[in-house]
């Protein structure tokens, strides 16, 4: 059973930055691509950034290009996502996804698991 915990969310002045973390188990972490999508209170969930299985490629979000980075470290199975320049439209609940299927070429994913989400609160 995979197994996604987040990390890292909270409340920060714009301008800020945070640090998130997903902690994975029950997969076989090297041969996923992995992401990052948000949800706004009442907006639909969308994906913020990418990570291909080797970690060569990523996606990131128009939104948030130049701002987040993301990055893996397939030795301590967890994917990471570093916000800079944080603004108040990035506030969501940020959620970790591993990918459906393996060996995936590029950072493209659709999810097949999901971690219960952080809170990232930006506040003006």
């Amino acid at each position: 059973q995979v197994q996604l915990v987040e990390s890292g969310g909270g409340l920060v002045q714009a301008g800020g930055s945070l640090r998130l973390s997903c902690a994975a188990s029950g997969l076989t972490f090297n041969r996923f691509a992995m992401g990052w999508f948000r949800q706004a209170p009442g907006k639909e969930r969308e994906k913020v950034a990418a990570i291909s299985w080797s970690g060569g490629s990523t996606y990131y979000a128009d939104s948030v290009k130049g701002r987040f980075t993301i990055s893996r470290d397939n030795a301590k199975n967890t994917v990471f996502l570093q916000m800079n320049s944080l603004k108040p439209e990035d506030t969501a609940v940020y959620y970790c996804a591993s990918d459906s299927i393996q060996w995936r070429l590029g950072p493209s994913l659709s999810a097949g698991s999901w971690g219960q989400g952080t809170q990232v609160t930006v506040s003006s």
